[in-house]
């Protein structure tokens, strides 16, 4: 077996006290490589995982009352609920992906979504459409809330990552107002 050298044992060592340490949440990263392009502060950093969170745990509760949605207009809300998962994921990438294009770290892993998130935990089991009507659109009105928590703060600091919030609570306002929709009568 061969010996290792001093130069190979210095390597290690450097290897060794490089490790990086657990996070939690986002943080801004070290810029890599030759990017030298716009940074996130902190500030921004933060709105951005407060939306980030939101959007993972809305496609998850979106996917659980999809799973478990009965009753009267099952199928298309059971299809709808798709729809709005399929968004979430999407938009979370988007999101997550534009903290990273600004130098930031993204924390997207299940626990901290769990502990972080604003939107209220979905209820296990069967529900009637009725009522995962009512609290997907209250999920959705929080996950809009925390974006326009959060707006006047980012387009300060960046209006090009305001931009695409704007795409994305205007999606959501939509199914809002498609979800609800199934639950109102009219007003006449």
């Amino acid at each position: 077996m061969a010996r290792a050298t001093a130069s190979t044992r210095s390597t290690t060592k450097a290897t060794a006290a490089k490790k990086p340490t657990p996070r939690e949440g986002a943080a801004r990263s070290k810029k890599e490589n030759a990017e030298n392009g716009f940074v996130a502060s902190e500030r921004l950093t933060g709105d951005l995982q407060r939306v980030l969170v939101d959007l993972i745990e809305l496609s998850l509760q979106a996917k659980q009352a999809h799973w478990n949605v009965v009753g009267k207009n099952f199928r298309d809300l059971h299809l709808q609920l798709d729809e709005i998962t399929e968004s979430a994921r999407e938009f979370s990438d988007v999101v997550a992906e534009r903290l990273r294009a600004l130098h930031a770290a993204v924390d997207g892993r299940s626990a901290f979504v769990s502990e972080t998130t604003s939107l209220p935990p979905y209820p296990n089991g069967e529900v009637a459409t009725s009522d995962t009507v009512d609290l997907i659109t209250v999920r959705l009105e929080a996950v809009v809330g925390t974006m326009r928590d959060v707006h006047d703060e980012v387009d300060e600091e960046d209006p090009t990552t305001a931009d695409i919030l704007h795409e994305i609570i205007s999606t959501l306002e939509q199914y809002a107002w498609m979800v609800s929709a199934e639950n109102r009568t009219p007003s006449v």
